[in-house]
């Protein structure tokens, strides 16, 4: 058992294998460490995230050191069957790769029973295990940039089923009607970690099977689409949205099970500031606009506040007068009101925050909007309405003291951040070290709430070019692809990845890090040399012994 650094709050388990890993976890789960907030196991790997004010590190590899990883789950009495259309476009490919006929290959995947090992990558995306060994075949050499949903496939040890559209390496066998991830189910996830599977072929079932189980997929849709009664509570009619705004809050928390990151606000200081500006509790649902040019008409009266972004303010009253407005600073609405939001000469995103709140509902107990699992509220874009909600509870008197945490960058600037090293410096030469604090990076337009794509002229070198096994990757993560260039992972990066992380943004630097724009460059400074973790006992650790 190795503890790894991912941050200042985040260690990662290397374990033997599988095996050791799901016992870990299962042991974690019935006997908590108190102080650890969440857990993503992996192939070969346990992230554990935990607070360090509670313990340190090193507590916390003592109090993991002495688990017993002999035990084994029982195996649950949930069997969850699967129809397939054994049509998949790497189906030859894989029988190739076996040695096996077509037929060989969809019999041995038929006849196997499988266990959801672990979640993670996108939600609902079981990592199945238990399949039959003869079909453990590698992941494509170039991965697709588009694998539709429903992709039955197969990547070394594990099957899976690709929940939505999405960019994939695994080798597609087939494809199945039935929806891994729907939130109109209770869990929506259709694979829960435990679960049995089995898959069936379509061909060799009656065809009511199959429009049986498309009937209920479209059933189910058709419920998540149902619309609620017309709102008559005072609203924000949106004018304008060159981006789309999204609604986020401080995150969704506890869904690591069922392969859901936690999401939320890209500058958490700047939209509890908001909230703060208006008297609303900090957490609140705020609007996350990027890059200005947001405008909307209020119906009613209501008083909001701007932060983040130094975006300029333009308020045109019903009579065509303009209104003085700044951020960090309540402005009083009424009726007829037309807000503005110009485009900011530094940072990224603002966020703006109505007293009482707005009228959004939660999704797996949050309004943070995640775009790459695609859960949470839909985007705000020109021609929606935004219901105001008027609570009462929780409410203070507004603020006019806030100020932002730092001074926003700016294109062209050099922002520097702070990194942790770890967990995977192991992978990379020197040379390869040396290139991510020796030089600037730069921050490319492809940058988005997935994460900070950056280019430098040296590209980070790693030793070899094996195949890292899925392991869990935090916000702030460093992943460094083959290429070299490396990407910073942002509130919604994948819940899992497979390219080795060489480090991760301090969590302090986070904020600043969702405010950087492009063409911004990146100076990287280590906080701490990467060192394994030595299990220790603290006051902390002897206290619970």
């Amino acid at each position: 058992m190795r503890f790894l650094p991912v941050s200042l709050t985040t260690i990662l388990v290397e374990l033997a294998d599988l095996d050791e890993t799901l016992a870990l976890f299962a042991s974690l789960q019935a006997d908590p460490v108190a102080g650890i907030e969440d857990l993503v196991p992996a192939a070969r790997t346990l992230m554990v995230r935990f607070r360090p004010e509670r313990l340190s590190a090193g507590e916390l590899a003592a109090a993991i050191s002495g688990r017993d990883l002999s035990v084994r789950a029982a195996p649950s009495e949930h069997l969850v069957e699967i129809p397939v259309r054994y049509d998949g476009e790497d189906l030859d490919e894989v029988a190739a790769l076996t040695g096996f006929s077509v037929e060989e290959v969809i019999r041995r995947h038929t006849e196997s029973e499988f266990t959801v090992a672990f979640c993670g990558f996108a939600p609902g995306f079981g990592y199945l295990v238990g399949g039959d060994p003869a079909l453990e075949v590698p992941r494509r050499q170039s991965p697709r940039t588009r694998i539709p949903a429903g992709s039955v496939a197969l990547a070394g040890a594990f099957s899976g089923v690709y929940p939505q559209a999405s960019p994939g390496g695994w080798q597609i066998i087939g494809t199945t009607p039935e929806k891994m991830w729907d939130l109109s189910r209770d869990p929506p996830a259709l694979f829960q970690p435990g679960y049995r599977v089995r898959f069936f072929d379509l061909e060799k079932r009656d065809r009511s099977t199959a429009e049986a189980v498309t009937s209920a997929a479209t059933t189910a849709e058709r419920a998540s689409n149902e619309t609620g009664s017309v709102p008559t509570a005072p609203v924000f009619k949106v004018l304008t949205a060159p981006i789309p705004a999204l609604f986020q809050d401080l995150g969704r928390f506890g869904q690591t099970g069922q392969g859901v990151s936690a999401s939320g606000a890209l500058d958490q200081g700047a939209l509890k500031a908001a909230n703060r500006a208006v008297g609303n509790p900090p957490g609140w649902p705020c609007l996350e606009i990027t890059l200005g040019g947001f405008s909307f008409e209020a119906t009613g009266r209501a008083t909001i506040a701007f932060a983040g972004a130094p975006c300029p303010i333009f308020v045109r009253d019903a009579a065509g007068r303009e209104i003085d407005a700044a951020g960090y600073r309540p402005i009083a609405l009424e009726p007829g009101d037309v807000v503005t939001l110009g485009h900011p000469p530094a940072g990224m995103r603002s966020y703006l925050a109505v007293r009482g709140g707005f009228s959004v509902k939660p999704v797996l107990g949050s309004a943070a909007t995640d775009t790459l699992a695609v859960v949470g509220p839909e985007p705000v874009g020109a021609g929606a309405v935004l219901t105001l909600a008027d609570e009462r509870e929780g409410l203070t008197s507004v603020s006019l003291t806030e100020t932002p945490a730092f001074a926003a960058p700016k294109p062209g600037e050099i922002v520097t951040l702070d990194v942790v090293l770890g967990p995977r410096t192991d992978w990379f030469t020197e040379v390869g070290l040396a290139s991510l604090t020796d030089q600037l990076w730069t921050v490319t337009p492809q940058s988005s709430r997935v994460g900070i794509r950056l280019s430098g002229d040296q590209p980070i070198e790693r030793r070899d070019s094996a195949e890292l096994p899925s392991e869990g990757t935090a916000t702030g993560a460093i992943q460094v692809p083959h290429s070299g260039q490396p990407v910073l992972f942002l509130a919604d990066h994948p819940l899992t990845g497979g390219y080795p992380v060489i480090g991760a943004v301090a969590e302090y630097h986070l904020d600043l890090a969702g405010q950087i724009p492009p063409n911004a460059q990146i100076k990287f400074r280590p906080v701490s040399q990467f060192a394994e973790i030595t299990p220790t006992v603290g006051r902390a650790a002897a206290e619970r012994q």
